[in-house]
């Protein structure tokens, strides 16, 4: 092994919620480094979500819909003798979790409301109902594993 391992960042749990996983949603909403707006989105976005599934809090509801994104398998290219395979493997838990995070903020911004919370808030609750493009992106992408699985004996 000649290179050193990078050492993982430690974020701080977020104020509010005193969550980790809430402060990673928070840090992947966030642009040009205004965290504050960033923190407004998001429970904004919270309190509406709580507000449509009915006597849920929102962080309930965030982190279903987190649960319901989350990707178990994933697919690598992998090149064996001149052809590119397509192998499917396991995601570990850190990674599932940044892919559902991802997924959601970018299906959110590409939705047809007024501002940023409520594209979040309508996301979350279609996810926590297991439907919504997010959802849909995580099947997509267990049928293309589920296809592949005859290479998937060349996982390293």
């Amino acid at each position: 092994m000649r290179k050193k391992r990078t050492t993982k960042r430690i974020i701080l749990p977020d104020p509010k919620h005193n969550d980790l996983l809430v402060a990673r949603f928070v840090n992947n909403v966030l642009k040009c480094g205004k965290k504050n707006t960033a923190r407004k989105i998001v429970y904004e976005a919270f309190d509406m979500a709580g507000q449509r599934m009915k006597e849920t809090p929102g962080l309930d509801v965030f982190k279903k819909a987190i649960n319901n994104v989350k990707p178990l398998l994933e697919i690598r290219a992998r090149r064996v003798g001149g052809a590119t395979y397509q192998v499917p493997t396991e995601v570990r838990e850190d990674r599932s979790i940044a892919l559902a995070i991802r997924w959601l903020i970018n299906y959110a911004s590409e939705r047809k409301d007024k501002s940023m919370a409520l594209k979040i808030a309508a996301e979350l609750v279609a996810a926590a109902n297991n439907e919504g493009n997010a959802v849909k992106k995580k099947e997509d992408t267990h049928k293309m594993a589920e296809a592949n699985k005859a290479f998937a004996h060349f996982k390293w």
